[in-house]
């Protein structure tokens, strides 16, 4: 089994939860990924998701204006970078979430996604 600090991003993309969804949008079209960090003071309080950009825009609030406060998912599932990928990927698929931050002692690490996960899982062995 392969341990997330294996593989993981570490240039984790964050934002303050009074980013915009336009702003935090614009951010992951940017960067061409599907999830920003939400932290205050060093803390991770959040994770804005395309997900989340899609239900702002369903219930026609003003992109520009409304925070990423108001659509993030609080408190998120977090992962260790001693978990595996196994492990990570039944994490994600019972929650049904895509993006799992990497956290040691409180602090952000990196983040995966389900596509690095499941590349992992399926890559031949070493």
């Amino acid at each position: 089994m392969t341990a997330l600090k294996e593989f993981m991003t570490t240039s984790v993309h964050t934002v303050g939860a009074d980013t915009t969804v336009a702003e935090a949008a614009e951010v992951m079209v940017r960067g061409r990924f599907g999830s920003v960090v939400v932290m205050t003071s060093g803390t991770l309080i959040g994770i804005f998701t395309e997900r989340d950009v899609l239900r702002a825009a369903a219930a026609r609030v003003d992109l520009a204006t409304s925070t990423v406060r108001d659509w993030m998912t609080p408190d998120p599932v977090t992962a260790t970078g001693d978990m595996d990928s196994a492990d990570a990927a039944e994490t994600m698929i019972s929650h049904g979430f895509r993006h799992l931050p990497v956290t040691e002692r409180g602090r952000l690490q990196g983040i995966v996604s389900l596509r690095d996960v499941l590349s992992d899982r399926i890559r031949p062995e070493r």
